[in-house]
C-alpha cells in the first residue's frame, strides 16, 4: 500500500500544484483576470479522481481484486493527504520565496471582483473577512491550515466515494 500511496499521492500533488502556481502568477501578470471558483473546484475533483485509480490499482494488483471499505477509504485518504501535503509544500516554497506579497495582491483583486455584484453589507463583510485572512496569513501555521483546507476536504470526499464504489468482499474467505 505504501508504494501505491506515495506514487499516486505525488502525481496528484504535482498535478494540483502546477495550475495553482499558474493562477497565482496570473494574479500578478494579469490583474484584470477573473478566476472561476466553480471551474477550479471541478478541475480539482477531476484531478482527485486519481484517488479512485490508486485505490483500484492497490485492490487489483496487491489484494487479488478484493478490498474492504475501511482499507479502501484509508488508502484513498492517504493518497489525498500525500497529494495535499505536496501541494502545501509547493505553496509554502512559492509563497515565502517568490510571492511574499501575495495577500497584498489577492485581497484588492478579490474585493474588486466582488464589488460589482454584492450589496454594501455583503461587500463590507467580505472586506472584513479578507482583512482577517490577511492578518492570519502572517502566521505560517495559518498558511499551512488554509492551504490544506483548500484541497484536502475534496480529496477526502473523493476517497469516500471511491471506497464505496471499489469495496469488494471476498465471498469465499471466511
Amino acid at each position: 500500500m505504501k508504494k501505491n500511496v506515495i506514487i499516486f499521492g505525488l502525481v496528484l500533488g504535482t498535478i494540483l500544484s502546477v495550475p495553482m502556481l499558474y493562477m497565482v502568477t496570473l494574479c500578478y501578470t494579469h490583474p484584470e483576470w477573473k478566476g472561476n471558483d466553480v471551474v477550479g473546484y471541478a478541475a480539482m475533483v477531476v484531478v482527485f479522481s486519481l484517488i479512485f485509480f490508486g485505490v483500484r490499482n492497490y485492490r487489483n494488483k496487491q489484494l487479488n481484486g478484493f478490498i474492504s471499505f475501511g482499507k479502501a477509504f484509508r488508502t484513498g485518504a492517504l493518497i489525498a493527504l500525500t497529494g495535499a501535503s505536496l501541494y502545501v509544500a509547493v505553496w509554502l516554497v512559492a509563497y515565502y520565496n517568490f510571492f511574499p506579497d501575495f495577500m497584498d495582491v489577492y485581497v484588492p483583486k478579490a474585493l474588486n471582483e466582488s464589488a460589482g455584484n454584492a450589496s454594501a453589507a455583503d461587500f463590507a463583510a467580505k472586506k472584513e473577512q479578507l482583512e482577517t485572512m490577511r492578518e492570519m496569513y502572517k502566521n505560517p501555521l495559518f498558511v499551512i491550515l488554509f492551504t490544506y483546507v483548500e484541497v484536502l476536504p475534496i480529496g477526502l470526499v473523493v476517497a469516500l466515494i471511491s471506497a464505496l464504489a471499489l469495496k469488494k468482499k471476498n465471498k469465499t474467505a471466511i
